[in-house]
């Protein structure tokens, strides 16, 4: 058994319902494989979400997203590829209002490439990462796309330590599989050249892709 996120064996068990894996080097927390839901349950659980327009405080989440996480920290911002968008797209449409070129792609809801032989100056990813599966080949497929300077943007909850891990409201969404905190990320910075530009450590963070070939 290898750590999803740093692929370190150094584990430890925390046995509570469901069996999930603590990494004693990059602190990420995963569940046991045989407890991932299928896509078809996942995709049901999305599609019960109000996540539209028509709901104030999911449209206010994303604002604050780009005010606070975003915005301060970019400039020259062309394209835009939101990854994970779901089933409605509100940070896209909320990127497009600021005449940013925005394209969508979700496995489920938006599943066209448009991302083919494309790289982007800003790749958005919110709420999706707890998602991952497979983060190593995910974070390897989101570097590949993003341009050489370009930034990734992502929203997901950090966990807040094994010990308080059991009672934490974010794990019970049986789709959330792992969990990052800021260590965690601070790994993966380094693992795929990237530098931390803003995190709020709770939920936001924004790095910045280093390589300029």
């Amino acid at each position: 058994m290898y750590c999803r996120v740093c692929r370190s064996d150094d584990l430890r068990i925390l046995d509570f319902e469901q069996r999930y894996y603590y990494c004693n080097n990059c602190q990420a927390i995963f569940i046991e494989k045989k407890e991932i839901v299928r896509p078809e349950e996942e995709k049901e659980r999305y599609m019960g979400h109000d996540n539209s327009h028509q709901n104030e405080g999911y449209v206010e989440m994303f604002k604050d997203f780009l005010e606070v996480g975003v915005f301060p920290f970019i400039q020259d911002l062309n394209n835009v590829l939101e990854f994970g968008c779901g089933p409605g797209p509100v940070l896209a449409d909320l990127l497009e209002k600021e005449d940013y070129q925005v394209d969508k792609y979700d496995p489920y809801f938006f599943p066209d490439r448009v991302f083919e032989n494309k790289k982007y100056d800003l790749i958005t990813s919110t709420e999706v990462f707890e998602h991952f599966s497979e983060p190593r080949k995910e974070m390897k497929f989101l570097k590949h796309h993003l341009k050489y300077g370009g930034y990734l943007a992502v929203m997901t909850s950090f966990h807040p330590g094994p010990e308080k891990f059991a009672d934490w409201w974010y794990k019970w969404d049986p789709t959330h599989i792992i969990f990052y905190n800021l260590n965690t990320f601070q790994k993966i910075a380094e693992d795929y050249n990237l530098k931390i530009i803003y995190t709020n450590g709770e939920k936001y963070i924004l790095f910045k892709n280093l390589d300029f070939k």
